[in-house]
């Protein structure tokens, strides 16, 4: 029997292991998890979450790492969602992001987590958003969600957190893929990663050129700020962090941050009533009312679209 409060009471208090139980809780749909979410929705609102994404190499968990190593030396507490493919074979992360950031596994004030997509497409776990939850109401003052690596399907990163940010290394051809994948509309904060290369300079001012031709922004509108950083060694991330600190004063200033949060929580609403009617159609499977609307439309007696409003309409009672 699991007690949520004294699990939630727990992950206050920063113990690590409530906090990996709740989002074992959120990861496997437990039939605790409206319990769960209803105990942490009064404690969340006070982490700043920051998603990272880009194409596979560009140097995302080294970033993230950086980043953590910056965030903590000004004393904040950190989460981190490191979500990665799934193995074929048990579902669970394939790629160990414990591994790549053992420089903070033995810090308190440092939380690690991989999550698998679990087949979801969009570079993040089915789960991001409860699990981004769980660390918020754990008392984590930013949480740094990173993004699978799959390349152009990876924008909804942007719908996820408060401040995205896109890396790209030269060398890659990273500018026509950014122009591909739609991530130019996305990027809040760009960062050019691997700078010691060469091309870097030329991939930051490709960058600034493709921003201007697509840019339709007015005065005052943010305007994304392009920082080349070498993540390895830790230079250019203070830098970094000064433009995710500028960025989410601005967006507080115009009131942006309450906005993207709403429009965040009512996509979550979306898809959790959206998967329970899934849930519903997937019963009737084999039900006479499914079968009699098949057997219509193959007798032309009625179309899909017409079948289907007859079928919601029977589900919800309307």
């Amino acid at each position: 029997m699991v007690d949520v409060p004294e699990l939630v009471a727990q992950a206050r208090e920063g113990r690590p292991r409530a906090v990996a139980r709740l989002i074992s809780l959120v990861e496997g749909a437990a039939p605790q998890l409206r319990e769960v979410m209803a105990e942490l929705a009064p404690l969340t609102g006070g982490a700043y979450v920051v998603g990272l994404t880009g194409s596979p190499g560009v140097g995302k968990s080294t970033s993230t790492s950086a980043l953590v190593t910056a965030y903590r030396k000004a004393g904040k507490r950190v989460g981190v969602l490191a979500v990665d493919p799934s193995s074929p074979f048990s579902g669970g992360a394939l790629l160990g992001d414990r591994v790549r950031m053992s420089d903070h596994a033995s810090d308190p004030g440092v939380y690690i987590r991989s999550m698998a997509t679990r087949g979801h497409l969009g570079g993040l776990a089915w789960a991001a958003p409860q699990a981004i939850r769980v660390l918020d109401a754990a008392g984590c003052d930013v949480v740094l969600v990173e993004t699978v690596g799959v390349g152009q399907s990876e924008v909804e990163i942007a719908s996820q957190a408060d401040t995205s940010v896109v890396l790209l290394a030269p060398g890659m051809g990273d500018g026509i893929q950014a122009a591909k994948a739609g991530i130019l509309e996305i990027g809040d904060v760009y960062v050019v990663n691997k700078a010691d290369r060469d091309g870097a300079d030329a991939t930051a001012r490709e960058l600034n050129h493709m921003l201007g031709l697509g840019e339709s922004r007015g005065p005052g509108d943010w305007r994304p700020p392009i920082v080349k950083t070498v993540a390895a060694r830790g230079q250019g991330v203070e830098e970094v962090v000064e433009a995710l600190e500028k960025h989410r004063a601005w967006m507080e200033e115009h009131g942006v941050l309450t906005e993207r949060r709403t429009r965040r929580a009512a996509h979550e609403v979306e898809t959790i009533a959206v998967t329970r009617l899934r849930e519903r159609i997937g019963d009737l499977h084999g039900d006479r009312r499914l079968d009699a609307l098949a057997s219509r439309i193959v007798a032309g007696e009625t179309d899909p679209y017409a079948a289907a409003d007859e079928l919601v309409a029977g589900l919800t009672g309307e």
